[in-house]
């Protein structure tokens, strides 16, 4: 049953598709994934009662930090961890099928950006590079050496090279340079000049690094930095299998496998109305070994066509890896 599940995630056309695979994966992860299934006990939950996607309980995010989350504990292709400061406990993401992260996230970069072919990768990502386990490095890799471009790889503070390289790839393919907030910002004091036809994302955030600005400041200083009119965004965490974009303003987009919904701060078992800033709740159906119903750390609201803001977290939350810009 659960290879039938998951040869239909990528399929999806529309809401009724959506609907229809998430209550199946529900149902399939309420009785087959023990931390979920003890979880809806502990809630009085019955996973039969549960018709629309609405209803469907959340499990807490901080779940992933003591507990093993997937379909098949013996046969593991890969852990994923995230980030953490120095004696907190980390999220272990064990992942049983490799190729459906791969799938979810070439589909999803196609589908926002075009073919990966067509792209020269640069990538900042210094805090990811200095540890194992990254999901975040693991995209990136796979991405990078599906370009085939020159100069597609993972950079340091080699901003000249970087600056080369953007000249010799101009014209011939298009230009992605994703980093960790605080080395582009780095990259922007000390080398700024005009990008010419670059996209430039950002992911994760100062890494206490830096002092924590607003989205829009640091956006701001990149414009300006390198003349570009808008800073794109990826949302992402080890949880998760799939990534939103933002191609402008903070606002993110999902791919049809992946839908946002917002909790109120106070009720966490009640969705927020619309318009209202709340908890984020993620459905992620490339979840579908593990659990693809979560209840993020992160503040949000919802915008129309199921676009979504990150406002950014709760209070008491612990700073993580890719974790976004407070707004």
């Amino acid at each position: 049953m659960l290879k039938i599940l998951a040869e239909r995630i990528f399929s999806i056309k529309n809401e009724a598709d959506f609907q229809e695979l998430a209550l199946e994966i529900f149902q399939y992860q309420a009785k087959n994934i023990p931390v979920y299934s003890r979880y809806l006990a502990a809630l009085k939950v019955n996973p039969n009662s549960i018709q629309h996607c609405k209803d469907i309980p959340f499990l807490p995010i901080e779940f992933f930090k003591n507990n093993i989350i997937c379909s098949d504990p013996e046969n593991i292709a890969i852990t994923f961890s995230s980030s953490g400061t120095t004696g907190t406990e980390t999220s272990k993401h064990p992942v049983n099928d490799l190729n459906i992260y791969k799938e979810s996230y070439r589909k999803a970069f196609a589908h926002f950006y075009g073919p990966i072919t067509d792209y020269c990768i640069i990538a900042l990502l210094p805090s990811y590079l200095e540890r194992e386990g990254s999901s975040l490095i693991y995209m990136c890799d796979d991405l990078i050496q599906t370009t085939k471009a020159n100069g597609s790889g993972f950079y340091l503070n080699e901003y000249e090279k970087i600056k080369s390289i953007m000249a010799q790839n101009s014209g011939n393919k298009k230009i992605l340079l994703i980093g960790v907030t605080y080395a582009l910002l780095d990259f922007a004091e000390q080398l700024p000049f005009r990008m010419q036809e670059t996209i430039i994302m950002e992911t994760g955030g100062m890494k206490g690094k830096r002092k924590e600005l607003l989205r829009e400041e640091v956006h701001h200083i990149l414009k300006n930095a390198f003349q570009v009119e808008s800073i794109h965004s990826e949302y992402g965490m080890t949880e998760l299998l799939s990534q939103a974009y933002s191609k402008g303003n903070g606002i993110f987009e999902c791919p049809n496998w992946m839908r946002v919904l917002i909790r109120e701060t106070n009720d966490p078992l009640s969705l927020a109305s619309a318009g209202r800033t709340g908890g984020v709740n993620i459905i992620d159906l490339a979840n579908v070994h593990s659990c693809s119903f979560i209840a993020t750390q992160d503040l949000g609201k919802l915008h129309p066509n199921n676009q979504f803001e990150i406002i950014g977290r709760f209070d008491n939350a612990a700073i993580r890896g890719c974790n976004l810009l407070i707004n």
